[in-house]
């Protein structure tokens, strides 16, 4: 790494920044070859604009993060912030010349307490990870991307990202308890608490969740736990339409059932994971259902939104037997976006919330818009929060099919929006985004958000162009 850093081109500018950041990091922390710090440049959004970032560092400890940012600040240098890069709005997308400050090193679970039900992170650390480290405490960290695997808690928290189990216990926002940020001017500030509950001042936790690194670098977590619920049973349901699949997730919400999962993909969807995986799917139907509880009594839970889900239409309802033939289910439903990707190659997902009610509006609006471009767009959807993911798949070889594909995602964010709903769930704007959250937000909700952006980096070098 050295040696790469010194036979690196260097221009005064950048040369002169790497030696200000060797002041105060180690050289192994400080990347500056061109083919390293090209593979920083993005995350895993398509349409995305990404720079060529001067220097990659990777830090490890708070004192090195805030180094980074006195440098930055004094130097004028803008600043990206990076976890695993798994994002899908290009948040994560270098600017030219920036400093790209991937958190992937700061990788250590600090605290595991059962009796507050808390963890304290860094924000490397994985998912999945923590996950696994709270259930040998007999604790549960219920947010859980699809790439929980590899995705990190920073990223989650910069996205305020959400996952299957949101239907029954919520995104990412609602377990962080307190941060540890450092401002762009390197200052270290404390937000939040330990405790169960707290209510002083304005809750400037819930401002850094969500705000894609525009704000602050998080460089440490509070977050809540809940016990360890049973294990989860799931049911599949087939349906011989979309809009009868949507029916029934109406049904089971009007009921006051508590699902831990209730999940759906299309026609399209359930072929591309066949497709994929050989996974028996069945492909005559027009909508697949997947319900899951984790009560002390699933089987009559299932049993009950078996029922709902046979009112609604479905043509077959099966209960899984056990945990085995309950995460084989799920596993389909993981697979569903890697499986789009390799019906074309390319995919664009979408990330529109819709009000439960309007699901099946949704759904068969998106089906007319495949129609209207003459493309494959398949839809995945946590169905029991509104929001559903439509993937279109394009060969971005083709010219006309990629133009196609981009408009068709813009018109599937219109649609979204005409039905009272949100233009990102849980994937965040970045920069894809950026002009349809001036549309959702209106002017003045522009206007006030871009101030509460200057407070906290008036020199405008926190992951600029993202957001607004």
């Amino acid at each position: 790494m050295i040696m790469s850093r010194i036979e690196a081109p260097r221009d005064e500018v950048t040369g002169n920044l790497v030696d200000r950041l060797l002041a105060g990091l180690p050289a192994e922390a400080v990347l500056t070859d061109p083919d390293i710090t090209a593979s920083y440049g993005h995350d895993m959004a398509s349409f995305c604009e990404a720079g060529t970032p001067a220097v990659v560092v990777l830090p490890r400890t708070v004192e090195q993060v805030q180094h980074v940012m006195r440098t930055a600040t004094e130097l004028r240098v803008p600043v990206v912030p990076q976890g695993a890069r798994t994002g899908l709005s290009g948040a994560a997308n270098a600017s030219d010349g920036c400093i790209v400050l991937s958190l992937v090193k700061m990788d250590r679970i600090l605290e595991i307490n059962p009796v507050d039900r808390i963890a304290v992170v860094e924000p490397g650390v994985i998912n999945a990870t923590l996950s696994r480290a709270v259930n040998e405490h007999g604790l549960y960290y219920p947010p859980d991307p699809s790439s929980w695997e590899m995705c990190t808690i920073g990223g989650n928290i910069g996205t305020a990202s959400g996952g299957l189990c949101c239907v029954k216990y919520g995104v990412t926002a609602e377990y962080v308890l307190g941060l540890d940020v450092v401002l762009a001017d390197g200052r270290l500030m404390t937000t939040g608490r330990r405790t169960a509950k707290g209510v002083a001042g304005y809750d400037l936790t819930r401002l850094f969740v969500g705000s894609e690194g525009s704000l602050g670098i998080v460089v440490r977590a509070i977050l809540a736990l809940k016990p360890q619920p049973p294990e989860q049973l799931v049911l599949a349901a087939e349906f011989p339409s979309a809009r009868a699949a949507c029916d029934a997730v109406v049904k089971v919400m009007e009921g006051g059932h508590v699902p831990s999962l209730l999940e759906l993909m299309d026609r399209t969807t359930v072929k591309a994971v066949n497709d994929l995986a050989h996974m028996g799917l069945p492909e005559t139907t027009e909508a697949l259902l997947l319900a899951a509880f984790d009560t002390h009594d699933p089987p009559a839970d299932l049993a009950a939104v078996g029922a709902l889900c046979e009112a609604a239409g479905a043509t077959q309802v099966v209960p899984a037997e056990d945990a085995a033939e309950s995460e084989l289910l799920l596993q389909a439903r993981r697979l569903a976006l890697v499986a789009l990707e390799a019906v074309k190659g390319t995919t664009m997902i979408d990330d529109v919330c819709v009000p439960r009610s309007r699901l099946g509006d949704m759904l068969e609006g998106i089906e007319r818009v495949a129609d209207k471009y003459a493309l494959t767009i398949g839809v995945c959807a946590h169905a029991g929060d509104g929001n559903t993911h439509p993937t279109v798949c394009f060969d971005a070889s083709d010219p006309d099919e990629s133009r196609r594909a981009r408009e068709s995602f813009d018109e599937i964010m219109a649609l979204g929006l005409e039905l009272g709903g949100t233009i990102t769930g849980e994937h965040g704007v970045g920069v894809l985004k950026k002009e349809w959250l001036a549309r959702e937000l209106g002017p003045v909700g522009v206007e006030m958000q871009r101030a509460v952006k200057a407070a906290f980096d008036p020199l405008g070098l926190l992951n600029p162009g993202k957001l607004f």
